[in-house]
């Protein structure tokens, strides 16, 4: 047995898979190419197929890891074959290695997000908005969250989750380059980030695009 990593481009209709549907449609995927996965003991075994990271609702991805475990000697371009061959729509095989990291490394993600405005005027002033809202360092939002069986609402200081953050504008765009927090314990999703700033600094684009670039550990190199 040996553990596999398989990076994952995840666009167009895809970002509409929710995670619980991402796992059946891998699951489905790594059978139909004939992988033999390693199934996990006890009671009600399953295959062994686990997300580190995974990735919010209606956003895309240039990498999602995917983690596996075989139970045989597949080299790692077989396995980049034989999953190129069935993917589904909208994700796209980049590569397949030997994981380097554990999924407890990740500590932030970098993203590229793109706003589209009715035209360049506003997309500049907007922009200038958004940069003025992020160096005040007073940015806030609510968050639902659990306190044994009740659920509760909390504010949350979002700059403290901020690690590096870009915005400028190009014809009617505001092009916004940010790294946040992401993990296991901390993360914030930048949809809560946008929500946020679209509060506070009393504007709405007419079109969001978020894309999550790569994931980083906590010394900002690359989660590998």
């Amino acid at each position: 047995m040996r553990s596999v990593r398989v990076w994952l481009e995840k666009s167009g209709r895809a970002i509409y898979t929710s995670h619980l549907d991402l796992n059946r449609c891998m699951t489905r995927a790594v059978r139909r190419a004939n992988i033999p996965l390693w199934y996990t003991e006890g009671f009600n075994p399953h295959p062994y197929l686990m997300f580190p990271l995974p990735l919010p609702l209606g956003q895309s991805s240039d990498g999602e890891p995917m983690d596996i475990r075989i139970e045989t000697d597949m080299t790692d371009g077989e396995i980049f074959d034989a999953l190129s061959r069935v993917m589904p729509e909208g994700f796209t095989v980049k590569s397949v290695g030997e994981p380097k990291d554990k999924a407890g490394d990740v500590a932030m993600a970098q993203y590229g997000i793109t706003l589209e405005f009715p035209d360049s005027a506003q997309a500049e002033r907007t922009a200038g908005v958004i940069r003025t809202l992020i160096d005040g360092g007073e940015l806030t939002a609510e968050k639902t969250g659990k306190k044994g069986r009740m659920k509760v609402v909390k504010e949350i200081k979002l700059n403290d989750f901020i690690h590096r953050f870009e915005a400028g504008s190009e014809d009617c765009y505001v092009k916004i380059s940010a790294v946040l927090s992401a993990g296991s314990t901390v993360n914030l999703n930048p949809a809560l980030l946008l929500d946020a700033l679209y509060k506070a600094g009393d504007f709405e684009p007419v079109y969001t695009e978020i894309r999550r670039q790569k994931l980083l550990k906590s010394d900002f190199s690359d989660f590998e």
